[in-house]
């Protein structure tokens, strides 16, 4: 039996609150086809002329306010359950951590499976729905540098968990404390996606966006398609954690350029639902299983002014997954599902 092993790819971070690294992180993140999905030409003149003179100086006041003395959370945390899962599934299956942008890389974990004799990996992307600027890029460049650096290794790629009942499970386990409180409303805000790249990855063509309803209609579309999953995560989990019908919306962040992304926004809704009698809000981010820029200084900081600045009394942010033990739980049982089903 060939030596199997575990490599876990998240998106990555800049290596530290600085302008410099902070530009370089952008650069390689929107360079990205499958993030800035334009001719190269007009990608390259958008990043380097109209985004990177001026929006790295800006996101290092806002990573300024995340950053810890472990460095970036997002990376942090990734060691942190690397660590764990390595502990729990034991040194003769070796686990890695990478990033898609920036460290820990993708070459370097590769080099260091080969190094341990792995030739039978599992790819396992964090991210819990299927996007081309996420999941999809993390598993071709993966792909990619295997060729390169270790050549013959079979690659298995775990496909995105976002219903997943152990997913499931360790999303509601992390969310029964905040749930026990007296609260109005919960809003699921997941990443936004322009809508293009929906139609880019629906392979009929024809289904994605195509009617109101898209996402509540049977199709093939719906194994690449974000905006379903994302409502498929959403549905199961307030059926697992029990929130009444009519106490919850779903809702796209982080929205980048004047195209059209998925809607509601998630900070014109902050605005409209204290407008509307919700008064005590509770937010989640599924899109996310560690908690980062996006969550914490974007969501729990300035969303959190936005909701109360509008009229709202009170703002429960429940964080990412992070360490949380039913969410390693949950990894344990999905990796060994994986290898258990290999044999």
């Amino acid at each position: 039996m060939m030596k199997r092993g575990v490599l876990l790819i998240n998106l990555g971070s800049p290596d530290s609150a600085s302008v410099p690294d902070v530009r370089k992180y952008l650069r390689e993140f929107l360079m990205d086809p499958r993030v800035l999905d334009t001719p190269w030409p007009i990608r390259w003149y958008v990043v380097n002329r109209c985004i990177l003179p001026t929006r790295p100086a800006e996101s290092v006041a806002a990573y300024a306010k995340i950053w810890t003395k472990e460095g970036s959370p997002l990376v942090a945390s990734g060691w942190k359950v690397r660590a764990e899962l390595q502990r729990r599934l034991g040194e003769e299956l070796p686990v890695e951590l990478a990033m898609r942008y920036q460290n820990p890389g993708i070459e370097s974990a590769l080099r260091q499976l080969r190094a341990k004799g792995v030739e039978d990996l599992l790819v396992f992307p964090l991210f819990p729905q299927f996007a081309m600027s996420s999941f999809e890029t993390a598993v071709v460049r993966a792909k990619e540098l295997a060729a390169q650096v270790a050549p013959g290794m079979r690659l298995r790629i775990a496909a995105p968990f976002y219903n997943d009942p152990e997913y499931i499970a360790a999303l509601a386990a992390s969310a029964v404390d905040g749930l026990q409180k007296n609260y109005d409303h919960v809003l699921f805000t997941f990443h936004g996606l322009p809508e293009r790249h929906l139609r880019k990855s629906d392979p009929t063509g024809t289904h994605c966006l195509c009617s109101a309803d898209c996402c509540e209609k049977s199709s093939v579309a719906h194994a690449t398609c974000y905006r379903a999953q994302c409502f498929a995560t959403v549905r199961a989990l307030v059926e697992q954690a029990k929130i009444p019908a009519g106490k919850f919306s779903v809702s796209f962040q982080s929205r980048l350029g004047s195209d059209p992304w998925l809607r509601p926004y998630t900070d014109e809704e902050l605005v409209r639902l204290p407008k509307n009698g919700v008064k005590r809000l509770m937010v989640m981010s599924p899109a996310f299983v560690a908690d980062c820029l996006e969550t914490l200084e974007e969501i729990a900081m300035r969303g959190r002014e936005t909701f109360l600045e509008a009229g709202g009394e009170e703002f429960t942010f429940i964080p990412c997954l992070n360490e949380h033990p039913r969410w390693l739980d949950a990894l344990e049982k999905i990796v060994g599902r994986y290898w258990a089903e290999a044999r």
